[in-house]
């Protein structure tokens, strides 16, 4: 691209600025997520009809090495219409990656599409200048290569598109797909594998009548103003669950334990999931950065926009030729259910669950070296009558800064949520939630007026990352800020205060 990052960002962001309309739209909640519901056009499948797909693994060119292609390609999504996906490698969800800990994986990404393109791995402990910065584009017609070392522990991460102002129509059309991290430490233990460990990537779409997916880009091209049209500022909601870009499929699996990597990689809608009939629901035995210390049972389980749950579903607690159905708490028709599993025969299985899975060492707020808040709302920066998506009250700026924690410390910080849900991801760094046993993360769930504190351990990299709520239309309209991992090791404890709002 011929615009440097600064000249590009004050392009976009004054598309942005005045795109919707006067009133700037409402602060909508609809099925316990923030956003507003889009109806299909076209007639969508009875559930449980069509198989479910699993990604295929991508092969390496050489040993380490990968190369994926981002282009267009039409698919079958609903059965009997063509939907154009954006896709890696033309398939929604993209193939899978697996990777090993501590040897660096490099992923080759040509754009073929029409527009500028960004990749983040998601969890990734990565350099800032392979991390996926939102500024930092590809263009049509271009390629680039990231690096990964994945010094981290074996976990369920992904990658998706991250362009600035336009991640939510561009992941929406298809640009997610899953990156496996194994280690040696996760291969000892006799946990489910083979055909029965399975990626299951959530998400909801709808449809247009001709099988296209709808969305209400204020320019449907995305190289003019971005944005959603004003109804749908709060976030874009589907009428149709795909798991692994299937609607509400059905997998037949054996009365024997079964591990699932659950990914949503929903643009705006969280899940509250549960089987029905309950039987012996679920074991977690990771969440977004790897293995718990210890399983923990759920009967159901909440997981909010790029959150991950790695869980055991133990099948031979149902008989051969049962029937049962993954389902959303939060859903209502449609939407309350997401997937069904038929059990078929009883068959061997030598897997367990221990009771031990990892060495996962608690941080306390004794470790923390500075405190610092932030909050995420809706208001404090306006433009034209469009009320902005904020951290702090202030608006994204690819030249603002709002902490610069040091490389090799702790801070705990404090993180609230107003005016609807918002779901928190902090590139780089790994995090705790004190006294919750969901292990590491790097993606935290926050009800309108929630607060969480999260011990956050800067490790690896010195650099400028993004910190952003995870609801692709919040990001889209500002709710992301950047912070600098420095060299220097601060002295004493600090609290950094709020920064004032700025109109």
């Amino acid at each position: 691209m011929n615009l440097s990052r600064r000249d590009l960002f004050r392009v976009t962001a004054a598309g942005l600025l005045v795109a919707g309309c006067a009133s700037g739209g409402a602060d909508t909640e609809t099925e316990s997520s923030a956003g507003t519901l889009l109806r299909s056009a076209a007639k969508l499948p009875e559930p449980f009809t069509v198989p479910l797909p699993v990604p295929p693994v991508l092969r390496p060119v050489r040993p380490g090495h990968y190369e994926i292609t981002q282009r267009a390609a039409e698919v079958e999504i609903l059965p009997g219409l063509r939907t154009t996906v954006w896709g890696y490698d033309g398939i929604f969800p993209g193939p899978t990656i697996e990777s090993r800990r501590g040897e660096t994986t490099v992923v080759r990404h040509r754009n073929e599409l029409g527009v500028p393109v960004v990749v983040h791995l998601h969890g990734g402990r990565t350099p800032p200048e392979h991390d996926g910065y939102p500024m930092d584009l590809v263009a049509p017609g271009a390629a680039r290569e990231y690096v990964y070392p994945l010094d981290q522990p074996a976990a369920t991460l992904w990658y998706h598109d991250h362009r600035a102002d336009f991640t939510g129509p561009q992941v929406y059309r298809g640009l997610a797909g899953f990156h496996l991290v194994r280690d040696d430490e996760e291969d000892a233990l006799p946990l489910p594998r083979g055909e029965r460990e399975v990626p299951l990537m959530i998400t909801d779409r709808s449809f247009a009548a001709d099988g296209s997916f709808a969305y209400p880009s204020v320019d449907p091209s995305l190289l003019g103003q971005p944005g959603v049209t004003s109804e749908f500022v709060s976030g874009v909601l589907g009428d149709c669950i795909l798991v692994n870009g299937a609607p509400w499929p059905v997998m037949e699996v054996d009365a024997a334990r079964y591990r699932f990597r659950i990914l949503n990689a929903s643009n705006a809608r969280r899940y509250r999931l549960a089987l029905d009939p309950p039987g012996p629901g679920f074991t977690q035995i990771g969440g977004d950065q790897g293995l718990l210390a210890a399983p923990v049972r759920h009967e159901r389980l909440q997981i909010a926009q790029a959150e991950r749950y790695d869980v055991v579903i133990d099948f031979s607690a149902y008989s051969p030729g049962q029937e049962v159905t993954l389902v959303n708490r939060l859903g209502d028709g449609g939407t309350a259910r997401v997937m069904r599993f038929v059990v078929t025969r009883r068959a061997p299985d030598d897997s367990a669950v221990p009771d031990r899975l990892a060495d996962v060492r608690p941080l306390s707020r004794s470790d923390a070296v500075a405190e610092r808040e932030f909050t995420f709302r809706r208001g404090g920066a306006e433009h034209h009558g469009m009320t902005l998506w904020t951290v702090n009250g202030m608006p994204f700026s690819a030249d603002g800064v709002v902490a610069e924690p040091a490389l090799g410390t702790v801070e705990l910080w404090r993180l609230r949520a107003q005016n609807v849900p918002h779901p928190i991801h902090i590139h780089l760094t790994p995090f705790q939630v004190p006294g919750a046993a969901h292990g590491w993360k790097d993606t935290v769930d926050l009800g309108n007026g929630d607060q969480a504190e999260v011990l956050v351990r800067f490790e690896g990299y010195r650099g400028k990352y993004v910190l952003h709520c995870h609801n692709l239309e919040h990001e889209d309209m500002m709710m992301m800020a950047n912070f600098v991992v420095r060299r220097v090791t601060p002295r004493r404890r600090t609290r950094t205060p709020l920064p004032a709002s700025r109109p």
